[in-house]
């Protein structure tokens, strides 16, 4: 079984990689990536509960809040230029729905 800090290791390199594809405007390999990690999170919670983080020696546990802290700032990154672009969709389907309202209160039809 693979330890612990080996499942953050490789949380944390997906991250990175999720920071790089949304930096691209890559959305399918920043959804496929996050697929990948959101496995492994899975995973680590069923071999890592919070009941086993105090058995974690010093060294361990030093690297561990290390790995988290770049997972999260990666994904603030990741949020940060999803945010717009989530923005952009919800107004596309909104105007949609808003079209589609109108249309229908007037009787109009788009074929």
């Amino acid at each position: 079984m693979a330890s612990t800090i080996t499942f953050y290791e490789s949380m944390s390199e997906l991250s990175g990689k999720m920071a790089a594809a949304a930096r691209a405007n890559d959305w399918p390999e920043l959804e496929r990536l996050e697929h990948e990690l959101s496995a492994l999170r899975d995973r680590l919670r069923i071999i890592d509960p919070p009941s086993y983080q105090a058995a974690l020696p010093e060294a361990e546990r030093q690297r561990k809040v290390v790995l988290i802290r770049q997972i999260l700032a990666e994904d603030r990154e990741i949020r940060a230029h999803v945010q717009p672009w989530m923005e952009s969709v919800r107004g596309m389907l909104s105007s949609g729905t808003r079209q589609r309202a109108l249309n229908s209160a007037y009787g109009l039809h788009s074929n």
